[in-house]
């Protein structure tokens, strides 16, 4: 869906900033000043809100994006205006991409999209837009705070530090298909003697899923596909590789009262990312893309039983 043109003119083309998640906040705030009806909290009401949200979210992360690059990388400002015929996740991709997308990458995002939407409304973003909403505040401040929770990087940057995980995994491991090397290196993590020296293996472990994270299961056999396409195999091995093991790595140090962890979401969501070609500093803006249905049910529901 298009933005007002003195939203995206003053708020996003020229009142640019390095960090998107909050050239995103500060835009969703400006939406309010355009909306006659910003302050009418019954349901028919807010479900046009949050359905004009969920349209203009990528919209709005595409072109904070170009503007922070514009500004900030010396690069050329590309603004390509959405197209109704395409999904959300299409649409996305042509405003960053052009058409240079594949069928495989358009459904890939758009899997990526509905796993990231809502797990419980436990998080701690979904539980800011509940507190707030429960205030009856209105919908554009109550998604506002919902993106400065989001923005923390112990909640929606996780998929990044995964990233920068397996880049000195990578650069570690001589050999990615040496499950020896691979899990003396993880041991390595465990005892902080590795990596960022925190004990921590990131994308490993969730606090309700144990057994295993069905989103990741569902993303796991997507990117195995992808990273065909894209001729990246041997790192969708070393992924794999890690997801075997890691398990039996933390079990071993932690002892048999250790808890049962799996793999979550975020563990191939980045890998994802990047054969998708995105930059990294859309993956939490993509983040909030997926994320807000869920933050707009929840506020509908706690609206209209709290009325």
């Amino acid at each position: 869906q298009e933005l007002p043109f003195s939203l995206s003119k003053n708020l996003i083309l020229s009142l640019r900033g390095k960090c998107i998640m909050n050239m995103l906040a500060r835009t969703v705030l400006g939406l309010y000043t355009d909306d006659d009806e910003a302050e009418n909290y019954s349901p028919e009401n807010l479900i046009r809100q949050s359905i004009s949200l969920i349209a203009r979210f990528p919209v709005i992360v595409a072109y904070a994006y170009f503007g922070m690059r514009h500004s900030f990388q010396r690069k050329s400002l590309i603004i390509r205006h959405p197209r109704p015929e395409l999904s959300i996740a299409e649409n996305f991709l042509y405003m960053l991409k052009g058409d240079k997308y594949t069928r495989l990458e358009a459904d890939l995002l758009d899997l990526a999209l509905v796993l990231h939407a809502e797990h419980g409304g436990g998080n701690n973003s979904t539980f800011t837009t509940r507190v707030v909403s429960s205030a009856q505040t209105d919908t554009y401040s109550a998604i506002a705070a919902a993106l400065g929770s989001l923005k923390g990087g112990l909640h929606g940057g996780a998929n990044i530090k995964v990233i920068e995980m397996m880049n000195n995994i990578k650069d570690n491991v001589k050999n990615w298909g040496d499950e020896n090397e691979v899990d003396s290196y993880l041991e390595k993590m465990l005892n902080k003697q590795a990596f960022d020296k925190t004990g921590k293996i990131y994308g490993i472990g969730h606090a309700i899923y144990t057994l295993s994270d069905p989103r990741c299961v569902l993303l796991k056999e997507q990117a195995r596909q992808l990273a065909k396409e894209k001729g990246r195999e041997d790192e969708y091995n070393l992924y794999a590789s890690i997801e075997k093991l890691a398990p039996k790595a933390f079990y071993r140090f932690k002892g048999a009262n250790s808890k049962t962890i799996a793999a979550n979401v975020d563990f191939y969501s980045g890998f994802v990312y990047q054969c998708l070609d995105i930059p990294e500093e859309l993956y939490t803006p993509i983040f909030a893309i997926a994320r807000v249905p869920g933050w707009a049910a929840h506020r509908i529901e706690e609206v209209t039983s709290t009325s």
